[in-house]
This record gives structure tokens, sequence and C-alpha cells, in this order.
């Protein structure tokens, strides 16, 4: 999941020793939770068995064998139980694994917010000086299904993301990934590994099995079971080739039975209700002396990296004080330059307005002078103008005495004119006259002529008929099934359900969302801002039905209340009834 390791074993070494060998390796000591997976030569995911030589397994013939270090039983309650920060780590990143691809339902809303905290536990505290923009652009943050079903871009997640980063401020690493875990652990399908299986009318079901017990989901929805059996009613559990068979504590009600489509089914049902049945009763009873000297030593090293985080935070605030009065005091410097550098601009421009004054004072003493200058050339030519206007005046009189003979002289012209121009016009009026009658004699002769010219003209002969011809043109446009080599066998087991304090207490549990009104808060802003994006022709079948469960009230630990509701024989006759 997060690295690879490898390791070296002799053909004698058993799948428990090459298992210690990987724990010792990465430091886990809370082993009960792990185990070695392969894919057996039929391409089947299988679990490594610790009391088989790893070379007798069916493992698949690869160099070098292949195996996948995961989580093989979950917690209850992730808070309570896991100790160690390399365990929250490893669940962390299988649980994020199976939330991103799709393999756990989580509704949009709880993805962004499980994704801040994904986030926090790998950069830390958000740092806009360190986590420029595009910094999450190569982490892979939401599951394709969220991603298709909101009309937003890459960009548009990233922002969302990182707003609520920024609201996991001074969250330590190692808390952000208990807190990842604490809401992925609410979700229905946390946990829970998933069988095919029939009842005895054959009616096609799933068979849940978690830390709690196990559930009955009909065949379309995988996320609300229909009937639960806790651990503590279960005293039995065997097969018989594809028949299960689990035997309740209640002598009462009748066996629970199921089957399953191939034998390895049961196989691995068995292995998982026992070990699930294990760690249900353990956690009810005292803690054995290693776990309590392994809480006692993350106890201490919790509170030595409080002690370390107070002090680092006492050390960053006295930093962030000096920083501040640092930047008080070269603000207070600044505003001291700044009002210095203001009067010294007041002074220079009262100097330059001073200086303008004094120019200004200049140039009207200059204006003056100029104006009476003009003022005395302005009288001088007054007086030359009335001289020559009394002269102007003089000459007017004789001019007009001139006038007066002129225009007598000039009334004797015009008649002599007028009387010539009447005689003229006459013998133009005479000249057209004869014009005319020269333009009709010529038109006669013209007429005369065409006449003449007619006559003597033979008449044209008639035409041949004229021919025309035309032409026209035409176009033309399964899984093979591995039954019968495996034999038919029997296993029993008997589940010890003695000596624990069971008062069923995860019926009563509450998530972690009514727990934390500050996450539920989170989470309804979350769901209200992505409705506005959301394209409800996207929703797959998981989403309808979480909106029903949410639109009724349901959530997982209400379910778990109501599926267990009446006797071990009322769930069993309804488990046939299905």
């Amino acid at each position: 999941m997060d690295a690879e390791l490898e390791f070296s074993f002799q053909p004698n070494t058993t799948g428990k020793q090459l298992f210690d060998q990987v724990v010792r390796t990465i430091g886990l000591r809370e082993v009960w939770y792990f185990g070695l997976q392969f894919v057996d030569s039929k391409g089947f995911q299988t679990w490594l068995k610790f009391d088989k030589k790893v070379t007798a397994q069916d493992v698949r013939k690869e160099n070098p064998l292949q195996f996948k270090f995961r989580a093989k039983f979950y917690p209850e309650d992730v808070a309570e139980e896991l100790i160690q920060d390399i365990t929250q780590r490893l669940f962390f990143l299988q649980v994020k694994e199976g939330i991103l691809g799709d393999e756990v339902y989580c509704p949009p809303e709880s993805a962004v917010l499980l994704a801040s905290y994904s986030v926090q536990s790998k950069f830390g505290d958000y740092n806009n000086f360190v986590h420029q923009t595009n910094y999450l652009s190569s982490e892979r943050l939401l599951p394709k299904r969220v991603l298709d079903q909101h009309k937003l871009s890459k960009e548009q997640w990233e922002e969302r993301i990182q707003v609520w980063h920024q609201e996991h401020r001074a969250m330590l690493k190692e808390d952000a990934m208990l807190e990842y875990l604490k809401i992925a652990q609410d979700l229905e399908m946390y946990g829970v590994n998933y069988f095919e299986i029939k009842n005895r009318k054959g009616t096609d079901l799933w068979l849940g099995v978690d830390a709690l017990g196990l559930n009955i989901y009909e065949k379309d929805d995988r996320l609300t079971p229909k009937i639960g059996f806790p651990w503590s009613e279960i005293r039995n559990i065997s097969f018989s080739d594809k028949k299960f068979i689990i035997k309740p504590i209640d002598k009462k009600a009748p066996d629970f039975v199921f089957y399953a489509p191939r034998l390895r089914v049961n196989k691995r049902v068995l292995q998982l209700c026992m070990g699930n049945h294990e760690l249900y009763m353990r956690r009810r009873k005292a803690d054995t002396i290693e776990v309590q000297q392994m809480k006692a030593q993350a106890k201490e090293e919790k509170q030595q990296k409080q002690l370390e985080r107070a002090q680092l935070e006492s050390e960053k605030k006295k930093r962030e004080a000096m920083e501040k009065e640092k930047e008080q005091m070269e603000r207070e410097k600044q505003e001291l330059m700044m009002r210095l550098y203001q009067f010294e601009e007041t002074t220079k421009r009262a100097e330059r307005e001073l200086q303008e004054q004094l120019d200004r004072a200049m140039r009207l003493e200059e204006e003056r002078r100029r104006v009476e200058q003009e003022a005395a050339r302005l009288e001088a030519e007054r007086v030359e103008a009335i001289i020559a206007k009394e002269e102007l005046a003089r000459q007017a009189e004789d001019q007009l005495k001139n006038q007066e003979q002129l225009a007598a002289e000039l009334a004797e012209y015009s008649a002599k004119i007028s009387l010539l121009e009447e005689a003229k016009k006459l013998k133009e009026e005479e000249a057209d006259s004869w014009q005319s009658k020269a333009k009709e004699v010529q038109e006669d002769l013209l007429k005369t002529k065409e006449e003449l010219h007619f006559v003597m003209t033979a008449p044209p002969a008639a035409g041949a008929p004229a021919s025309s011809s035309s032409s026209s043109s035409s176009s033309s446009d399964s899984e093979s099934d591995h039954e019968h080599s495996e034999e038919n066998s029997t296993y029993s087991a008997e589940l010890q359900s003695q000596g624990i304090n069971d008062h069923r207490q995860e019926e009563e549990r509450l998530t972690e969302a009514e727990k934390n009104e500050r996450l539920q808060k989170q989470l309804l802003a979350l769901s209200s801002e992505l409705a506005h994006a959301r394209d409800d022709s996207m929703k797959t079948q998981n989403d309808l039905l979480h909106s029903e469960n949410v639109r009724v009230g349901r959530d997982k630990y209400k379910t778990l209340r109501q599926i267990r509701q009446g006797n071990t024989k009322q769930r069993v006759d309804e488990f046939e009834a299905l």
C-alpha cells in the first residue's frame, strides 16, 4: 500500500515465520488484525495459512512471490482499540484505498471531508507560503464516482479541499489519520467482507461478516442489512461442502443454514468468523499484560509527543510574538519614515509655491508695464485716426460732387444702349423666322427623295424556312467452476462465549457526526455546497440507497439495532422467508 519490502526465506519457512519477519521489520505489535494475502494459481485472493509452509501453499508461481500485507480483521472502535501509530497508519492507508476505489461506499460530502484529513496527514498544517496553488494537483483525493457526479473542475475540487485543510490547523498528522478512521468506520460498508449465498429457498443474498457479527443483505442492497446476528448469539459454526451451518446459543432456535457457490467460500467465511469472534471476545475481557504494556507505552509516547508539541507550540508562539514585535517596530519605523518623507514633501511643496508666487509677481509687473506702453501707443494711434478721419471726410465731399456729374453722363449712355438692344432684338427675330422656313423646305426635300427611292426599288424574294436540329442525352446513378477439483470437506468450530461482559453496547453507539456537533455542521455545509453542482442523472444505486437511509433517519448503528430485534428464532425464520 505504501512501500514494497523484499524478504528471503527457506523452503521449510512457515506462513507464521514469514509473517513474523514482516511485522518485526515494520515494528508492528498489534499483529492480530493483519495477514498476508496472495493470488492463488486459480486467480482467487487467498490468505496465507500460518501453520503451513509457504512453498506448500497454492501461491502463484512468480519470481519473487507476491504477497500483500493487509488488515484481515477490523476493530469495532478505532479510537479505543488501535494503539500503535503504525497500526493506525496501516488501517488508514487500506481504508483510504477502499474508499477511493469505491469498494466502500462514501457519500460526496464525507469524501471531501475525508480528503481534507488525508491532506493534513501528508502535508501537516496549511501554510500559504509553502502550499502554493496546485499543491494538490498530483494527489488522488476523491472516488471517481464523486468526480463524475458533480459539475466541478479539478481545480474547484482542490479549492474546496484546501478550505477544509485550513480548518485542521495544529492537528498532528497521526491525529488526522485517526479522525479519518473515526469518520470512515461509520460508513455502512466499512470493515465488511461480502459473500454471495443462498438460503434454503434458493434466494440470492449477501452474507456480511464484520467485527460485530453476521448480517444478511438483499442482492441489490449492500448498504442496509435486513437481518443481524451478533457473535454473542453464536456457539458453533461448521460447513459441509457448500452448506454452511451456524448453531445459535439459543437451543430453541433452529440452525442458521445457507449455501455458498463453492467450497473455498465456506473456508474463507469460517476463517473470518473464527478470527472476528476471537477479537470480539477479547475486546469484552480484561486486556492481556501485553496489551496493557502496549497501551501504557503508547500513552507515554503520546504524552511525550504532546509535551514536545506543546514545547514546539510555545517556541512557535514566542517566535511569532517576536516576529510580530519585529513587524510592529518595522511598521512604526516605516510610519516615521513616511511622516518624515511627507514633511519633506510638504516643505518642498511650500518652497515651490513661494517661488511660483514670486515668479507670478514678476510676470504681473512686466505685464503692467507692457499694458501701460500699449495704452500710450493706442492713444497716439487714436489721435492719428481722428486726423485721418477729418481728411477722409473732406475727400468724401469732393467725391460726392464728382459722382453726381458721372451719374448724369451714365444715364445718357444707358438710354442709347437700350435703343440699340431693341434694334438688335428685332433683327434676331427676323433671322429666326427665315431659318425655320429653310428647315421646313429641307424636310420636304428629304421626304420626296425617300418616296422616289421606294418606287424604284424591287420587292424582296421570300426566304427559305429555317431548319433546326436538336439533340438530347440521358444519364443514370465465465468464470470456470473448480469445485470438481476440490475434495468435499467438513469443518466445525466451537465459539466460546463464557466469561465476557457483553451488553451489546455497539447497538447504542452513535456515529461520529452525532457525537461531534462541529463535524455535523461541516458535513451539512459540504452537502449544501455540493448540491448546486450535483448531476442527479449520474447517481448510482448506492447513492439512491444512501439518500433513502438519510431521508428516514437511518445510520449504521440504528440499522444494527433494528435488524437484531426479536429473538434468534424469529430472525432465523425471517432469513428463511427471504
